[in-house]
């Protein structure tokens, strides 16, 4: 018999209500490269949940449900918060979510923080910062850097 834990080995997850998931789903799978786990569906097509894994994470997801308050970015006027998502080559991440619909917010530049990023917003409404590791850098020399920056 399986011991069963009670917190997954993954226990932060982000769940983003869109309002077109099974369109969200193909978006993601084909941007960011996501696997699709599952997904439970209405027999009118509506998910009410879906998995996907990118890389070693997971991301949760639904169709919006406006009587349970699931409501998606367009509704409330946009999200104030952003996913961050490292991968192996963002320039050509951002450009295949481009070529997929995904709006361009900051376009991909070396960073102080020792990453190479740019921010889209996708086609849902929610803001992906991607990133990939060109540098690393100590806490300390962050700071100095950004003290550096912030002094002019």
């Amino acid at each position: 018999m399986r011991t069963l834990h009670p917190i997954p080995a993954q226990c932060l997850a982000p769940y983003l209500i869109v309002a077109d998931a099974s369109r969200a789903i193909d978006f993601y799978v084909h941007a960011f490269g996501a696997e699709e786990l599952f997904r439970l569906a209405e027999p009118s097509g509506k998910v009410g949940h879906a998995e996907l894994r990118i890389g070693d994470a997971k991301l949760l997801l639904a169709d919006e449900y406006p009587d349970f308050g699931a409501l998606g970015p367009a509704r409330v006027g946009g999200t104030p918060v952003s996913i961050h998502l490292y991968v192996a080559d963002v320039d050509a991440t951002m450009a295949l979510a481009e070529e997929a619909g995904a709006t361009v917010l900051r376009g991909a530049k070396d960073e102080f923080f020792g990453d190479r990023a740019g921010l889209l917003l996708d086609p849902f409404g929610h803001r992906w910062h991607l990133a990939t590791r060109i540098e690393e850098v100590s806490p300390q020399e962050m700071q100095r850097r950004w003290s550096a920056a912030m002094q002019g």
